[in-house]
């Protein structure tokens, strides 16, 4: 319907605590959301897909991005730029569709500024020690940068608190069926459902 506009919701959490997976089990379980692809200048892992994970590319041409002000946000993260495209996240909401975006905590307090409408949640691990087992687990960054990473979560974790939810990544089922509630409740809230009500009841603003 005319003006109606799709959510908009930011999952942030330090590096390693399952953002990626948390994201795809919710996709299977609440199919009609949309995925925001971010651009990043880091290589490929083994295991991700061009324009399905990541849009990869170099360094300069992320510059010109940013010049161009392509970017809702954009942030240097563990040695590597990443940035979302104004243009996907306006396309998307302005057809009505739910949206997700999956970014780090600086790109998060960016969007707050430009879409200050969107749903912010903050995934944290069970315990400090859990986390770190899970970024070794995964065998892909060098002691010093997993040293860095570490570091940079307890940085993250202290923005929690400007977050409307918080969801704790400890049993994985969990923790996916808690984002579907906030994901169910927030499409239910009485300012999404105007158009519906006077289309039902015939009202008038």
């Amino acid at each position: 319907m005319e003006g109606k506009r799709g959510n908009l919701f930011i999952f942030s959490g330090p590096s390693g605590v399952g953002k990626g997976t948390l994201r795809k089990k919710l996709f299977e379980l609440v199919p009609d959301l949309c995925y925001s692809v971010s651009v990043t200048t880091r290589k490929p892992r083994k295991e991700e897909l061009e324009g399905h994970d990541y849009f990869f590319i170099d360094e300069e041409t992320f510059r010109d991005y940013i010049k161009a002000n392509k970017f809702a946000e954009w942030a240097k993260v563990h040695g590597d730029y990443k940035g979302t495209l104004v243009s996907t996240i306006d396309k998307a909401l302005a057809e009505d569709h739910d949206m997700v975006l999956e970014i780090d905590v600086q790109g998060a307090m960016q969007i707050r500024e430009r879409y200050p409408e969107g749903i912010f949640i903050f995934i944290v691990p069970p315990s400090w020690d859990e986390l770190e087992n899970r970024l070794r687990g995964r065998k892909t960054e060098k002691e010093d940068d997993l040293k860095k990473r570490l570091e940079d979560a307890r940085t993250e974790m202290e923005q929690a608190k400007y977050y409307d939810y918080m969801v704790v990544n400890n049993q994985l089922e969990k923790a996916v069926e808690e984002l579907k509630a906030i994901i169910v409740s927030e499409r239910c809230r009485i300012k999404k459902q105007d158009k519906t009500i006077m289309r039902l009841f015939n009202c008038s603003n």
